[in-house]
């Protein structure tokens, strides 16, 4: 205990020391410092600004649910103890008005000096913005029919020592917004408004599948082989067992063992990692839901992608439709499906197949400014033309079918096509919100992809796969016939919620390091 209060005092002093004060004749520093007194004179009048704990009886939503159709100017007898944050405070002499938010919404508290007594109306009234308190009291509404809590009670529940944000106008700096998400969501209801709908998509997809017969699953994060896509890994080392691992990059090859294990119907909703460059639609850590769905293939999962989507967007916003550049789109339309190849032929006037010689496929690329590097096949440079000709105008929903062997190493060879696979991208704003696969399920092919997949590394391609041992034992043992798939769950809230960054649907995104 006494080192707790040693270790108090020291930041007492550090925080209102002359240097401080006289360094920081900004507002911050002196209201910091005015708190830290604050906090001196409670704790001298025997008061713990940090209570353990309070016994909170409604959140604020229960009350406006039950009692928001109630008449201007009539009290009840319903005596509730509410919990929150002060927003706003107003002293009218004789009467306080403060607004409480708790995680729901905001209530004012009617605070009568007549009814708590002079010396806890002062006490409220010293209160600070960014407080956290308690208060007991009826519930009621004033004569202007504002939802109220005729108080009979405060309590201090944890003192505030930073002011809040710019005197409650909010952050106005993206940035800062998303270092100090934490100041963001009490000041920014857009903030609070998007990550209501994260949850209530992630919610959604859970419903979804768990009526469908979709056992939820946990799958490792550490890898020994990188796989399930062309992604560039985070590597780390495991010290006892002196190895190298790696963040992983899909969820894909584990929940395919368990497909062989015979569970059949598998999903996980988890963060992978790429060790990529950051974008307005790019986050080094971003979170994925996969599915694994026995005796189906890519067709039954595109019917199960559109029903996901749109139970999402109705559970989270009560609505089907959505904004794409600001032009309403319901998902609950039919979804074009089209194959990649005849894309290209849409936007280039040019037919390409992954058949054709490679350097008929290079002039192309050339013509229309595409880099193609010397380990680029006919397939890998036939989607370097998707993206640069193609990719951007996908506006509605469109699911890009047909890829190219090369660039598809664990989807099956498409049925009537041997150089392209039966394998669908999810393309919704000019952004890819999903992959799926018929899945190859054959072992000898498996392997021969993989030894492709590890020639291709050697020759230079950092985000090729290598040939993982295991996952071949394991299709050794016989995998049924699969579809899968894999959505970016971000993007996914991004498309719902209206948001232009990644970085608005991700708590804390990742950033560069801030210089304190």
């Amino acid at each position: 205990m006494a080192s707790l209060f040693s270790r108090w005092a020291n930041y007492r002093r550090e925080s209102v020391s002359d240097e401080s004060v006289e360094l920081g004749t900004n507002g911050l520093e002196q209201e910091k410092a005015r708190r830290l007194g604050s906090l001196d004179a409670l704790r001298a009048q025997g008061t713990n600004p940090y209570p353990y704990r309070f016994d909170r009886s409604h959140t604020l939503g229960e009350i406006r649910n039950e009692f928001g159709a109630l008449e201007a100017g009539s009290e009840t007898d319903t005596h509730v103890n509410v919990a929150g944050r002060i927003l706003l405070k107003r002293d009218q002499g004789k009467l306080i008005f403060a607004t409480l938010q708790d995680r729901e919404t905001s209530i004012q508290l009617f605070v009568s000096k007549a009814i708590v007594g002079d010396e806890a109306f002062d006490a409220i009234n010293n209160l600070d913005l960014g407080d956290w308190v308690g208060a007991t009291g009826i519930v009621m509404t004033t004569r202007k029919g504002e939802l109220s809590i005729k108080v009979d009670s405060v309590v201090l529940l944890s003192k505030a020592v930073r002011p809040l944000p710019d005197k409650w106008h909010g952050l106005t700096d993206t940035d800062t917004r998303y270092r100090q998400r934490y100041a963001d969501l009490i000041g920014n209801e857009e903030s609070r408004r998007m990550f209501a709908i994260r949850h209530a998509v992630i919610a959604s997809f859970r419903r979804t599948l768990h009526e469908r017969g979709f056992i939820e699953v946990e799958t490792p994060v550490l890898h020994v082989e990188p796989g399930g896509a062309h992604a560039r890994p985070f590597v780390t080392h495991h010290n006892a067992l002196d190895m190298t691992l790696y963040l992983r990059i899909a969820l894909e090859l584990h929940l395919k063992r368990l497909i062989v294990g015979g569970m059949e119907r598998v999903f996980e909703i988890g963060r992978v990692f790429r060790n990529e460059g950051i974008s307005t639609r790019h986050n080094p850590e971003f979170t994925m839901m996969e599915l694994y769905q026995a005796f189906a293939d890519y067709t039954d999962i595109m019917d199960l992608t559109e029903v996901l989507f749109v139970n999402a967007a109705n559970d989270a916003t009560g609505s089907s439709t959505v904004l794409i550049d600001d032009i309403p789109v319901d998902l609950a339309k039919p979804w074009r499906r089209v194959r990649m190849i005849d894309l290209v032929k849409e936007a280039t006037g040019v037919e390409v197949h992954p058949s054709q010689p490679r350097e008929e496929l290079v002039a192309l690329a050339e013509k229309h400014g595409v880099k193609v590097l010397p380990h680029f096949g006919p397939g890998k440079i036939i989607e370097e033309l998707f993206e640069a000709t193609c990719e951007a105008a996908l506006r509605e929903p469109t699911f890009v079918t047909g890829h190219p062997v090369e660039i598809s190493p664990l989807a099956r060879v498409d049925r009537n096509d041997p150089h392209l696979t039966e394998r669908f991208e999810l393309f919704v704003g000019g952004r890819e919100l999903a992959n799926a696969y018929s899945e190859l399920n054959d072992p000898v092919e498996q392997r021969l992809r993989f030894e492709d997949e590890q020639k291709s590394k050697e020759a230079g391609n950092a985000e090729a796969g290598s040939v993982d041992e295991d996952f071949l034992r394991a299709m050794e043992y016989g995998m049924p016939p699969t579809g899968g798939l894999g959505i970016g769950m971000d993007r996914l809230v991004m498309l719902i919620g209206n948001a232009q960054s990644i970085r608005d649907v991700i708590l804390f995104p990742t950033l560069r390091l801030e210089a304190f």
